[in-house]
């Protein structure tokens, strides 16, 4: 039930107030002063502030000052005579939600109070939906233990409070977005709308309109004018994935921009003043297409401001479990049935470090929505993961003893064998690999030599 607070001096027109109120379906507190609302704002729930304008001590203006400082967007309805008007006008562009003006009709009173309670419910929902958003989106939901991931979190939280440009790189699937996203909502822009755009998505002209909007009539197809991303984002950030796929000429306008703060809807010729923040994420190293020429070198350095490389899944070994488990709490949640599943059986464990992880983290993520579903509970098993994942650790377990021989021969031929995958799961970064297999970077180096391991050509590990 709705509570509504009434505030006035006089002794009775409270209680008439609050007889009409109650019949409606509200809740109603009474004050006989502002001080005494104050008092009341701050022990109760109080959705609607019903005062009059003209009280001795703190008069209707006063409290409104005061309620606003603490709740700016609780609705607040003056009362007020005929010869108090521009003391309403004064409240409504205090803040106040409207004016009612005496004597008045009960209908009219319950219509204003409906249509503020409307209001204010639509505010505490978006006010709900916000904090929702940005507690998915804080640092401590960002899962990964590993280095890599916590030298991440690191710039993330040192550049998050400043309007620098972000790029972002990283394999399809290892969480960009997620990142740009956690990176607004620590930024003093969180309250502002955060854009997305896939530029893979569009084609150049469709691109285009999206981005900068258009005039009525600047295409055919084009019935009303349409607002862009850039202008939508005013504020806020713009995110533009994918950004290595856009065209040369489309690069250009970009820059454009970037540089001058400002654009013009196509078919028109009104520069329209933008601020936002450019976040850019891509699955290609610009650096490359740079040298390639297939990306604008001027544009490289306006977006590589600051850079993150997310690392890819097999990677980060550490991670794999978090976040399985962190997904499987997730989609368990969901479940309506009875069963509850609480973890992960020690032989599923064992399929889920061993796999790959090609498509990384929506892979696993996609993973484990389908075990969650097929299991019976309480914990994951082996069979309730996709059939390749359960393969791909077989093969992997396999090959490891295969030729007869001495046990030190077999020994050092399981120990190169491990030592390739280690390689090939890391794309030959030595020191990634060195950190998989538990050894220093120059223990690696020296069983490198040991076994002769070529490393300027594919490792075959099958």
């Amino acid at each position: 039930m709705e509570t509504i607070l009434i505030v006035d001096d006089e002794k009775n027109y409270p209680l008439i107030l609050s007889a009409i109120l109650e019949e409606e379906g509200y809740e109603t507190l009474r004050a006989h002063s502002g001080e005494e609302a104050l008092g009341l704002l701050g022990e109760s729930g109080i959705d609607l502030v019903l005062t009059d304008m003209r009280m001795p001590g703190m008069d209707g203006i006063a409290l409104l000052r005061a309620i606003k400082e603490k709740q700016t967007d609780l609705p607040v309805i003056m009362m007020t005579a005929h010869g108090t008007v521009e003391k309403a006008v004064e409240a409504m562009q205090l803040g106040a939600y409207t004016y009612i003006l005496k004597p008045f009709e009960n209908k009219t009173l319950i219509q204003h109070v409906s249509k503020a309670m409307d209001l204010y419910r639509v505010v505490l929902e978006n006010r709900r939906l916000r904090d929702m958003v940005a507690d998915r989106f804080s640092f401590s939901k960002l899962i990964g233990k590993s280095e890599a991931m916590q030298k991440i979190y690191t710039t993330i939280r040192k550049v998050a409070p400043s309007t620098a440009t972000i790029l972002i790189e990283g394999d399809s699937g290892t969480g960009k977005e997620l990142v740009a996203r956690a990176l607004h909502f620590n930024s003093p822009r969180k309250d502002k709308p955060f854009v997305a755009v896939n530029c893979a998505a569009l084609a150049e002209n469709l691109l285009e309109s999206e981005l900068f909007g258009h005039e009525k009539g600047a295409f055919t197809g084009a019935a009303t004018m349409k607002k862009g991303r850039f202008e939508l984002a005013h504020g806020g950030t713009l995110f533009l994935d994918e950004i290595g796929e856009i065209s040369l000429p489309m690069q250009v306008k970009l820059l454009r921009v970037l540089q001058e703060k400002s654009i013009e809807r196509v078919g028109g010729s009104k520069a329209i003043s933008v601020d936002f923040r450019l976040m850019a994420a891509t699955n290609k190293t610009l650096k490359s297409e740079v040298i390639k020429g297939t990306f604008r070198e001027d544009l490289y350095y306006r977006l590589n401001v600051v850079h993150l490389q997310i690392p890819p899944l097999r990677e980060r070994d550490n991670d794999i479990l978090l976040l399985a488990q962190a997904f499987l709490q997730k989609f368990a949640d969901q479940r309506t049935d009875s069963q509850s599943i609480s973890g992960i059986s020690h032989d599923c464990r064992k399929h889920l470090l061993a796999y790959p992880w090609p498509g990384n983290v929506r892979q696993l993520e996609n993973v484990m929505e389908r075990a969650v579903l097929l299991s019976a509970g309480p914990h994951i098993q082996p069979e309730d993961l996709p059939a390749e994942i359960r393969e791909s650790s077989r093969q992997a377990g396999i090959t490891l003893i295969f030729k007869e021989g001495t046990l030190s021969e077999t020994l050092a031929q399981v120990e190169k064998e491990l030592i390739e995958r280690a390689l090939k799961a890391t794309s030959h970064v030595q020191a990634h690999a060195a950190a998989r297999l538990g050894i220093t970077k120059s223990g690696l180096h020296q069983k490198i030599k040991k076994y002769k391991i070529d490393l300027t050509r594919p490792l075959d590990t099958e």
